[in-house]
């Protein structure tokens, strides 16, 4: 996930699963919006609605299916010294 700074707004790039992406498409169609459109209210909407108690946000992350592996091998990839510089992107 990349993300922008641009007149206040950051940009954030988002990949969904097959499944979550087919039940975004579905539900744009339904109610007659663009895919980022919808993306971009539920997204606003879930944050709203976020407790900052470090707590859940633990267990929002523990939730995540194969979170911990993905940031094990980041952190062996940075050990590695298989990284790009943000300057480069």
């Amino acid at each position: 996930m990349g993300d922008d700074v641009d007149e206040g707004r950051v940009r954030l790039n988002i990949t969904l699963d097959a499944e979550r992406a087919a039940k975004l498409a579905r539900l744009a169609a339904r109610v007659h919006v663009q895919e980022g459109t919808l993306a971009r209210s539920l997204l606003a909407g879930a944050i709203d609605e976020a407790d900052p108690d470090a707590r859940q946000v633990t267990e929002v992350l523990d939730a995540i299916p194969g979170a911990w592996d993905r940031a094990q091998l980041g952190l062996e990839q940075a050990r590695r010294g298989e990284t790009t510089a943000l300057d480069t992107l």
